[in-house]
């Protein structure tokens, strides 16, 4: 019987991934935090491992250097399962020695079986020393009694029915969900009315971590448009909480709206939660190529292309023969600025509600109230945060994509 250890540290996430690999035939082990983790992969030697990155205590980059420096560890397959906005960590993984990168939100647990079988099947045959008694009969790191109420419903004996599985995992998940949604509110109107960094960032951090687990369990549970939308609030919120000086009220806005789009998502998400719609058509317009790269940039944060044009006159006769799904303007430039190509953009056929994005260096009052009156949709100041500007666009696409709101 072949032996894996799971390190994640959200337990319902992990009991779902231990019970579905034990249906499989594995003997399986549950670390839920970085430091049991490597202890646990010294103990068991197991075959394969399933690693988060984003583990309290010590971190995934960190548990592969770990293993790849040991002689009796280095040649374990590890497959970690990730958030997709984490690039740089992802790229740690890679170079410390990752057998394979998963995006979580696009992860299915039938994808993640496949996917370890043949990476077992094409690794080489390794030795381990036989399974101490204390590891044949449980693991240290996983309670072997039967699963708690807040368990995961556990998948049929025998032959498994995925799709029975899926869905059993998708109800329980939304059973939950809105008391999730309303922890996340609690602890943002916690966070919002606390002063200093002291009381701030711990409470920030616990909302991170709230919004981990939600993404996870989205992701495990199939709901990949919650999912996505998650993942990208968990990492503008990694980013506040790294770089406090970003905080401010435009930040905090976002957060805020996000959390209520999560709570209508979800009650949009019927029994199958599609994920073939055609990529979105977005446009920047932007007399300046450094602001325009920024803002593609940014898109790219969130695995959205984007059409880059220069000149405002050649943006409204692109605008008048194709259909766009978002687009960003700056308000600034020549000939036409963003306010008068906003108000002739509304008069096209098919875009009266395109949603409309400034992103500007202008933010006083009369600005802001013009971006509204030409029809536009939002503004972001310049300079802006990357992340925060991946997570409206992908606000905006979903919106449009689902059908949830008409803007």
């Amino acid at each position: 019987m072949k032996k894996m250890l799971i390190i994640e540290d959200d337990q319902i996430v992990g009991n779902i991934y231990r019970h579905k690999f034990q249906v499989e035939g594995f003997q399986v082990s549950l670390a839920t935090d970085g430091e049991a983790g490597a202890a646990a992969v010294k103990e068991i030697n197991p075959d394969v491992v399933i690693l988060d990155l984003m583990l309290p205590k010590l971190n995934g980059v960190e548990i592969l250097k770990k293993m790849r420096a040991e002689p009796t560890t280095k040649s374990i397959p590890v497959i970690v399962l990730s958030n997709a906005y984490l690039g740089s960590l992802i790229q740690e993984a890679w170079k410390a020695g990752a057998n394979h990168c998963m995006i979580k939100a696009n992860c299915t647990p039938r994808q993640l079986v496949e996917l370890v079988n043949k990476t077992l099947s094409a690794a080489p045959a390794m030795e381990s020393p036989a399974p101490r008694p204390e590891t044949a009969s449980k693991s240290a790191h996983a309670p072997a009694s039967p699963a708690t109420a807040a368990s995961p419903p556990r998948p049929p004996d025998g032959l498994e029915d995925d799709t029975a599985f899926q869905t059993e995992l998708r109800q329980a998940f939304m059973k939950s969900a809105p008391d999730q949604i309303a922890e996340l509110r609690t602890l943002l109107q916690a966070f919002v009315k606390s002063e200093g960094d002291t009381a701030r960032l711990p409470r920030l951090f616990t909302l991170y971590r709230k919004l981990h687990s939600l993404t996870s369990n989205s992701a495990v549970a199939g709901l990949t448009s919650v999912a996505k939308m998650a993942s990208a609030l968990e990492a503008l919120l990694k980013e506040l909480y790294e770089k406090p000086k970003n905080i401010n009220a435009s930040t905090m806005r976002t957060v805020a709206h996000t959390i209520d789009f999560l709570a209508i998502l979800l009650e949009h998400s019927s029994a199958k939660d599609p994920d073939n719609f055609p990529p979105p058509n977005i446009m920047v317009v932007d007399d300046e190529a450094i602001s325009r790269r920024a803002v593609i940039y940014a898109l790219e944060k969130a695995s959205l292309k984007c059409v880059s044009v220069e000149e405002p006159a050649a943006a409204l006769t692109m605008l008048s023969e194709n259909r766009f799904d978002l687009v960003f303007l700056d308000v600034d430039m020549p000939g036409m600025n963003g306010f008068e190509l906003c108000a002739k953009l509304r008069t096209l056929r098919g875009h009266a509600k395109t949603p409309v994005v400034f992103v500007t260096g202008l933010t006083d009052f009369e600005s802001r109230a013009r971006s509204t009156l030409s029809g536009g949709n939002d503004l972001i100041a310049k300079p802006f945060l990357f992340m925060e500007l991946a997570v409206k666009a992908l606000t905006y696409v979903l919106k449009g994509q689902l059908g949830i709101i008409r803007t």
